[in-house]
């Protein structure tokens, strides 16, 4: 006979594996963005470009095992996969275009294949792409493969408009800053769909924090203030511990009663 505990935790609904999405959710998120970016280009720069991608993917493998034996969303895990991706995804955006020589153009092309891929077969198994339906280890694997698809399209994006474009950094930010923008208008004004608005802006926060972490960081003969990346990685990283730590402690970011 099953115990009433066991019964108990059988009868309690799967607790969301990720935060609420409130304004300071969008501002972490951009943080990471312009962290990953920062501290990808200066550990490519500043050593063995093959070593520093292996040890992106070994921390992020790690951070990814850490949040998959959770059963419940817990800030500092969550964040910490979340700047993985941000700078492991840049690290494979990059060596697309750097080492293999493929226009961003292209690359920018493939990961929008591949992200509308993850989308469908996340979909047809799932029958929802919802932010607030992440209570299943499937369901949390498909949003992951998604992270990972977006950052790795939206470093794509901000290095084409940038460089192939010839935008540079501080008008590909105000660019992606009025994309970021326009789901909130639409959601308002025009009744856009919750998920599509979401994930709009979801990928758009990649190019908006990795051309202002560029514009920081990028020498002045290329449009950039010359500031060291160790230096804006590092003022980046404050700031997102110091919204992640607010997070743990006020817990302001937990769904409640998440639903399908």
């Amino acid at each position: 006979m099953s115990s009433a505990p066991a019964l108990a935790a059988r009868a309690r609904p799967f607790l969301s594996k990720v935060p609420e999405i409130t304004v300071a959710f969008w501002i972490v998120k951009l943080l990471t963005t312009a962290m990953g970016e920062a501290t990808s280009d200066y550990m490519v720069f500043h050593m063995n470009p093959y070593l520093a991608v292996a040890m992106g993917f070994l921390v992020l493998m790690l951070a990814l095992a850490l949040q998959l034996r959770l059963d419940r969303y817990v800030a500092w895990t969550y964040w910490f996969v979340v700047v993985m991706v941000a700078v492991f995804g840049t690290m494979v955006a990059d060596a697309a275009h750097i080492v293999l020589g493929i226009p961003y153009l292209v690359t920018s092309l493939a990961f929008s294949i591949t992200l509308a891929a993850v989308f469908a077969l996340w979909y047809l198994s799932e029958r929802t792409l919802s932010i607030h339906s992440i209570r299943t280890p499937r369901r949390e694997l498909f949003y992951w493969a998604t992270v990972m698809a977006t950052f790795a399209l939206g470093t794509a994006l901000g290095d084409m408009t940038a460089s192939t474009l010839h935008l540079g950094y501080l008008a590909s930010a105000v660019l992606f800053f009025v994309l970021f923008l326009v789901p909130f208008a639409g959601r308002r004004w025009f009744g856009w769909a919750e998920v599509f608005s979401f994930w709009f802006s979801y990928v758009i926060t990649r190019p908006l924090g990795a051309s202002v972490a560029d514009y920081f960081g990028m020498s002045p003969a290329v449009g950039g203030l010359g500031v060291n990346r160790l230096v804006v990685s590092a003022i980046f990283t404050l700031f997102i511990v110091f919204y992640v730590g607010r997070f743990a402690v006020t817990r302001s970011d937990i769904q409640e009663e998440p639903t399908d």
